[in-house]
Parts: structure tokens; sequence; C-alpha cells
């Protein structure tokens, strides 16, 4: 799921791309695609690492800085990308121990300040580890709180799109979830909302501006707003001009990412949210790692994200691995190993 700190994650983590092997494509020039062989090297190789990142409490990368802790993240209680790290593990069958449950739950930051930022990562995260965000009993607390009714009671107006998104996507995640009476916002009306900060080139921007749009907030707001499940025409449309912004901007190496200064800067963590948003129909699914979006483009997207992934699983220049492993392995989860799924990967039931 895309968080406060994705567009900082992404003009952190710019990287180079590694050897892939090639195929034909349609578009009569060869397109590398990642071979089923690599995907369960590269899988094992990333859930080694992050069971070992998990078992330590550590973030991967700074020898001493944890992934759950109060002191470290005192409005949270957790490094930011915490929920997508717990989902990966989940998807790639990690079970999680009495232990696990204790050191996250006691660590998290649930309150009545809490955001609706903090609230929707908490609901996906949460269910990873298999706990009833609407049954949940934040540490020090006397009663339960229903984090999905809180998150429902929050006024979406003045938030970010990259913040609304994250609202629909985890009020959207379990169908068991019930909309509660005086609430702010409804999915229909949310992701309408989404669907009308669409900027005049087809995509999203973290202040709703042309000139900052960006891979990430774009695809995150296609992902949320296909959750949402809208028969809205305005939404519908939204969602497919969404998505041709990603073929758009794809860079010819198969990788999504930014454009500073005029430089392209490919990376991880945009190409997996790329990756999120083209597997969510079944005609852009085939993007994801069997044919070329455009011509010239030398490797398809799964390709050159599992690129980045070192020997050792770790993510080449993450600043966080927290947040690269969970970005990656989320959107390695949504591929379902080549067979197309209308399940998107953020739903739980």
């Amino acid at each position: 799921m895309l968080n406060n700190k994705l567009i900082a994650a992404s003009l952190t983590a710019v990287m180079a791309l590694g050897a892939v092997v090639p195929v034909m494509d349609v578009n009569a020039a060869s397109v590398k695609v990642a071979s089923k062989k690599s995907q369960k090297s590269k899988q094992k190789a990333l859930y080694t690492y992050a069971k070992k990142m998990m078992k330590q409490n550590k973030d991967g990368v700074n020898g001493t800085a944890k992934i759950f802790s109060k002191s470290a993240f005192p409005t949270t209680g957790a490094a930011s990308g915490y929920s997508d790290f717990l989902l990966g593990l989940k998807k790639q069958g990690y079970k999680f121990s009495k232990a696990n449950k204790k050191l996250i739950k006691k660590n998290l930051v649930i309150n009545s300040k809490s955001d609706p930022a903090t609230l929707a990562t908490a609901i996906i995260g949460l269910q990873a580890i298999g706990v009833n965000p609407t049954k949940y009993k934040p540490a020090g607390a006397k009663k339960n709180m229903n984090l999905v009714n809180k998150l429902y009671k929050q006024s979406m107006s003045k938030q970010t799109v990259n913040v609304q998104s994250q609202a629909l996507i985890a009020v959207s995640s379990n169908k068991t979830f019930k909309k509660p009476s005086k609430a702010k916002f409804s999915k229909n009306s949310l992701s309408l909302k989404i669907a009308k900060n669409k900027q005049s080139n087809n995509g999203w921007a973290y202040n709703n501006t042309a000139a900052s749009v960006d891979a990430d907030t774009t695809a995150t707001a296609v992902t949320a707003m296909m959750m949402s499940k809208s028969k809205n025409k305005t939404v519908k449309k939204a969602e497919v001009a969404g998505r041709n912004y990603l073929k758009k901007n794809i860079y010819k190496s198969g990788a999504f990412g930014y454009t500073y200064n005029g430089k392209e800067n490919p990376n991880a963590n945009s190409t997996a949210e790329g990756i999120l948003a083209l597997s969510t129909t079944k005609t852009s699914y085939k993007f994801v790692n069997k044919k070329a979006i455009k011509k010239g483009q030398t490797a398809t997207p799964l390709k050159a994200m599992f690129s980045y992934v070192k020997a050792d699983g770790s993510i080449k220049d993450a600043y966080s691995m927290v947040l690269a492993y969970g970005q990656a392995s989320v959107a390695a989860s949504a591929y379902h190993n080549g067979n197309y799924s209308k399940k998107l990967v953020y739903t739980f039931k």
C-alpha cells in the first residue's frame, strides 16, 4: 500500500537494471521477461531476507533501526511501509508466531488522535497477521476499537490523493467491512473523489498539480479505484486513463520511476506500484510479464523489478528494506505466478 513516504522512497532509490533473458514480443522487437525459474529464485531470496528482518525486528539496512518500536516511531509505532511488509510475508507463506503478533500489537500506536493514513495502514497490517481490525484492542486500551468505523468517520476532503487511496484500499479490503452510520464517506464517494483529482495528463499527483504527476501516485490511485469496484462511469474512465498514463510513461527498461531535471530515475518501488496497477485487469495484466507496452521496451516490469533484487534478497539502493521488500513482494504476489486473478492482492475476503 502507498504511504506518505512513498515519494521520498522513490526519490532516494535510483537504481540500475540488471541482465535479463529475451523472448520475442508481438512488437517486432524482443522484450525480456522474468522466467519462472528466476521468479522463484528472486522471491526465495526476498523471503529469506525478510524472515530474518522479522525475526530480528530490524529494517535490514541499518543495523540498529527497528521495524516496530514506539520510541522510534511515536505516532505509529512502526516503520513506514510495515503493512506491505507484513502482507508480503503473508503472501509468501509466512506464519506469524504469537511472539511476532505480540511484538507488533504492543508497539502499534492507535488512539483517538490517529490520522486516516495510520488507520488505513493498520487495517491492512493487522489483517496480514490474522488480527481483526474491527475488534482490535490497542496496547494500553481498556476496550476494543473498530478501526474500520474510525476510518470511515474521518473526513477525506483535505487529504492528499495518496491518503485517499490508502483509505479506499483499506475499507475495500474485506467484504465483511460495513460502512457505519454517520460515515464521512463511502467507497463510491471516495472513488469518485479520487477520479475527479485526475490531472490533464491522465495521472495523479500528491499535490493535485499536473506538473507533479508521478507513476507511484497514479498507480496507487488506479489500484484503489479498482478495489472499490465502483460502477460509476467517471471512475471507470479514470481507471482506464490511469493505466494509459502508466503505459505511456513506462521506461524502455521496463521500469517505472520519476523524472527529475530531465533525467529518468527508474526504481524498484515505482515499478512495483506500476505492476500492482497493471495487474488489476486481464487486459493490462499481460503487460506485467508477457508483452511489451511500447516499441523499443527491452524488459517487462516484473523482470525490471526483480533485477533490483540482490543475491542475498536485499534491494539495490533501498533506503528502507521494510518499504522495498513490502512493495516488491506484494507486486510479485499480484502477478500470481503468471495466472491472472480477479481477486486483487489487497483483498482478504
